[in-house]
């Protein structure tokens, strides 16, 4: 699969599932200014793609806003087990640290098999951070505080986004175009 595949695919889930069904609602309007930074990364060690977390954390620290408002560190092959991703994810905040940036910049996470705590793998509410492949999203804390100030009930998303999935089921997000994942 080439870097633009990846990127094709990630789109198509942006503008399908993250936009299209308005699971983040502060997405929309960076991805329509271009200040969505897709990054695919060919690393072939979890040491790799630190070293590339550690460049884009300083790419997204040293950048304006409105150039960059937010970047996706996609990883195409690196990371199948998502048991295996989310334990790099603690290495990954560990980095967002040692660069000085606790409270400035925030990483969420999205995997192919993403799945919560206490939930089944099937369950439609993993749908919420299941992304077709594994991705870092680096997302600016200013922002996010921008965002939560202009949506009256930002700490209702989670809850919405479940009503959502659970209203569209599996059948509604394999006719988006999204595959199951799981």
């Amino acid at each position: 699969m080439t870097d633009e595949d990846v990127l094709i695919q990630t789109r198509h889930w942006l503008e399908k599932a993250v936009i299209g069904l308005n699971l983040c609602p502060f997405a929309k309007a960076v991805y329509v200014k271009n200040q969505v930074r897709l990054v695919v990364s060919q690393a072939r060690h979890a040491d790799d793609l630190l070293e590339e977390l550690d460049s884009e954390l300083d790419l997204l620290a040293g950048t304006p806003a409105d150039q960059v408002d937010t970047t996706l560190l996609i990883h195409p092959t690196l990371f199948d087990d998502f048991l295996d991703f989310n334990d790099f994810l603690e290495i990954a905040e560990g980095a967002v640290d040692e660069h000085g940036l606790e409270g400035v910049v925030q990483l969420a996470s999205f995997h192919p098999k993403f799945q919560f705590d206490g939930t089944q793998p099937d369950d439609i509410g993993n749908f919420t951070n299941r992304a077709p492949f594994a991705m870092l999203h680096l997302l600016r804390e200013a922002s996010i505080e921008r965002a939560v100030q202009a949506f009256p009930r930002a700490e209702a998303i989670f809850e919405e986004n479940i009503k959502t999935l659970e209203n569209l089921g599996h059948a509604g997000w394999l006719g988006l175009g999204l595959g199951l994942n799981h």
